[in-house]
């Protein structure tokens, strides 16, 4: 995304939080990562206040200006809460000017609202735990797992912190992942087979929801560094990314 120098150029995003779906531990590096591409003007996070699960929530509200929009639980069984996102969403996209939305659930209910967003022309984040559905995180614009960000919850310190990260045999056997990435360097390659790994890492990103962090390392660079299947070389600050099979047979 294009870096804005002015505050009148800022880009603007919605944060609505499915508070049933989304730890409250996590709302700093959700924050956190979301200031990285613009200023987050519109911060709601939605649930049924009167539950003793959202005590956890209760107590960041006002530390990070966030409305809490109240949902009640009309029928057993039902959420009401991804309904009044889903409603609250499509007002905001057509009654404000935005410019990305993030949604802050592990339901796959959102995957067509997601898309119905992205028709319009804005990016939506998303963030959930590694139990969300694959429709919902491919929808994505960028998705990210809260496992793998900010310190690890008490769930996650019971984990060893290795088993987070994708060996790279797992790398190797993850066909999407390899195909991704052969078919990166193929579009951003120059005659000799070199690519830049910043059009590496775009092009990838206008396929599908990508990043590195999803497979336990913090910058792509690493990641294919452990996947030990492309060359690697630096010239001055930048960093160049080759097939080990070659150029494919009939490319110029």
């Amino acid at each position: 995304m294009t870096t804005r120098t002015s505050p009148a150029d800022e880009i603007h995003i919605a944060l609505l939080i499915d508070a049933d779906n989304c730890p409250a531990s996590k709302i700093e590096v959700i924050l956190d990562e979301l200031a990285k591409y613009g200023v987050t003007n519109i911060r709601r996070a939605y649930g049924n206040w009167k539950s003793t699960g959202l005590k956890g929530w209760e107590q960041v509200l006002h530390e990070y200006a966030i409305q809490p929009i109240q949902q009640f639980a009309y029928t057993k069984g039902k959420n009401a809460t991804d309904s009044a996102m889903i409603i609250d969403a499509m007002d905001l996209l057509y009654g404000h000017k935005l410019d990305a939305f993030c949604l802050a659930s592990s339901d796959s209910d959102f995957t067509p609202l997601v898309m119905r967003i992205r028709a319009n022309g804005l990016k939506v984040f998303g963030f959930g735990e590694k139990k969300t559905p694959s429709p919902f995180v491919n929808a994505c614009s960028r998705f990210l797992y809260l496992e793998n960000l900010g310190m690890p919850s008490q769930a996650e310190e019971k984990q060893d912190p290795a088993a987070l990260k994708k060996s790279a045999k797992e790398l190797k056997g993850d066909a999407k992942l390899v195909n991704l990435l052969r078919s990166g360097i193929e579009a951003a390659a120059e005659d000799d087979g070199w690519a830049a790994l910043g059009g590496v890492g775009s092009h990838i990103g206008n396929q599908t929801s990508f990043d590195p962090r999803n497979y336990g390392y913090r910058k792509l660079s690493d990641l294919v560094s452990e996947i030990d299947l492309f060359e690697l070389k630096k010239v001055g600050n930048h960093i160049y990314l080759r097939d080990k099979r070659g150029p494919k047979k009939g490319a110029c």
